[in-house]
Order: structure tokens, then sequence, then C-alpha cells
């Protein structure tokens, strides 16, 4: 007799795909969910009949929060790290997905982080503030350490927002001289930076190239995909600068459909990877197909 299935079963969520002579895995974390009214720039009736068009909640919706990890290269390599510990229990599975893939934390050789948002970074340090990844150098964009790190820049933030800030400089104490600033252009071998403001001053996308294959993990371009492959002006309240968000977002997505281009999120849907076509006067987001050979 086969044993029934309940809620209480967790999997990690973990899906790889080949990328030339590297092998991309998507690692989710969990989700978060949100209200509605947090959707700005368009009308929030709007906001609401979008995500119920696309079978999600109109009042609350969810947003995947997810991170991705590079193989092939000198040592694995994880982009974001996800939201760690301290968040709500939805959150915070990273470890687990990363035990599934047989990858010791000590293995990682480089995070490369797209922004300094805590369901991003939080994952990299521990509850009592120190390092998880005791190997890895960590990659912050120039223009993101520069707005987050800079003297007085907590004091001068919104009560809301400074723990957001402590969070950052607790990613420097954690890591100490192994933190690196980089610009734009290529970080490590076969990956580029690609720096995409708005939804913060140095949120950075980054590009993997393995022979004429690339992938483009945007990080945040898109956090309701419902809602913002239709109507790419909406941003979120939370954006840093939600106008230059939008422009970022309909050049990013204008560009990937141009080019038919593979792309990747953290806030798309599990496992957050496929490309994006034009529909009418906004975009579709259509899901790569994955085999047992991807």
């Amino acid at each position: 007799m086969s044993t029934p299935f309940t809620a209480d079963i967790v999997r990690p969520g973990v899906l790889p795909w080949t990328l030339g002579d590297r092998v991309v895995v998507a690692l989710n974390d969990g989700h978060l969910d949100v209200a509605i009214g947090l959707v700005q720039g368009i009308p929030g009736d709007e906001a609401g009949r979008l995500q119920a068009e696309g079978f999600r909640s109109a009042e609350v919706p969810r947003i995947s929060v997810n991170a991705f990890l590079v193989l092939g290269g000198a040592a694995p390599v994880l982009v974001d790290a996800g939201m760690g510990a301290g968040g709500p229990a939805s959150l915070g599975h990273l470890p687990d997905a990363l035990r599934a893939c047989g990858v010791a934390p000590e293995a990682i050789g480089t995070v490369l982080v797209t922004h300094l948002h805590s369901d991003h970074i939080g994952g990299l340090m521990g509850p009592d503030g120190a390092a998880l990844y005791p190997k890895a150098e960590v990659v912050i964009p120039e223009a993101e350490a520069a707005y987050w790190l800079a003297d007085g820049a907590e004091a001068r933030a919104p009560e809301g927002a400074k723990a957001g800030f402590r969070r950052a400089h607790a990613l420097v104490a954690a890591y100490g001289e192994r933190i690196r600033r980089a610009g734009e252009g290529e970080v490590l071998p076969g990956i580029e930076a690609i720096l995409a403001p708005g939804h913060t001053p140095g949120h950075t996308a980054y590009r993997v190239q393995s022979g004429d294959r690339s992938l483009l993990i945007w990080g945040d371009v898109v956090h309701l995909p419902a809602i913002q492959f239709a109507r790419p002006e909406a941003f979120l309240s939370f954006d840093v600068d939600g106008a230059m968000a939008a422009a970022t977002r309909k050049r990013i997505l204008d560009q990937a459909a141009a080019d038919r281009s593979l792309v990747a999120g953290m806030h798309l849907e599990f496992p957050a990877l496929g490309s994006v076509r034009r529909d009418g006067a906004g975009f579709a987001w259509v899901p790569e197909q994955w085999s047992a050979a991807s």
C-alpha cells in the first residue's frame, strides 16, 4: 500500500539546467506574501485584475524568492543567498536546496550579490552574524555599496528602512576582506555584471556566458509576473526609485524579447528560467521547457 501524501512533506526546490559546458541550478528559498497595495504606477483594481487573470491572489500576491548556483568554473558560484534566519517561516530554505545539490557551504567560491536587500543577503549570515560561506568571496556592486554603506546613510533613512542598512553593514562585518566591490563588466571568467538600477541604486544583473549560450540572471527586474510583464510600468512601493525601476524593466524586457534570450529572476515563479515575448503593448513570460537532459 502506498504512503499517503501530506502537506508536511517538504522537498527542496532544486532544478538544474545545462548552459553550454556549465550547469545553472535554480534554488528556491521560499516565498513572501505581500499586499496588493504595494503595487504602484497602475490603478489598484487593474493590479488585482491582472493577478486574478493569472490565477493568482488579487489581494495577497505571493512573491517567490530564488537564488542560482553556477557550476563548471573553478569553484561553485552562488548568485544571491536568500533570506536566511530571522525572516518569516516561508523563507530561509536555501540551505536545504544546496544540501540537495550535494554542495557544502565551504565549497562556494564566490557569491555574486544583485543588491543588498535582506531577502538576497540575509542567507549569507547565521543568527549570530557569522559568515555561513567560510571560503567565499562576496562581490557587491560598487553603486550598491555606495548607497547602503555610505557614512550616515542609516541615520538619514526612514525608520522602517534602517534595518536594511544595518543588514548591509553586518554583511561587511561578517566577510571583511573577502568583500569585493565591482563595477560593470566581467566579474568572473564568463560572468558579466550589468547595472540595472531603480529597484535599488546599484541593482545589478549577471550574464553567464558559456560557448554560444548565455543566461541573464536579472535579479529583481520583475517581482510579480502576472502584473509586470503585461504592465512593465507597474512598480512596488519598496523600489527606491519606482520610475527608474519601471524604465529599466521596460528596457530589459524589450531587449530580452528582441534577442530571444534566456533569462532568470529571483522573483519569477520557480524554477524561474525562460524567455520573454512581446504581447500587444506589453510582454509575456515563456517558461523554459525542462527535461532530464536539461
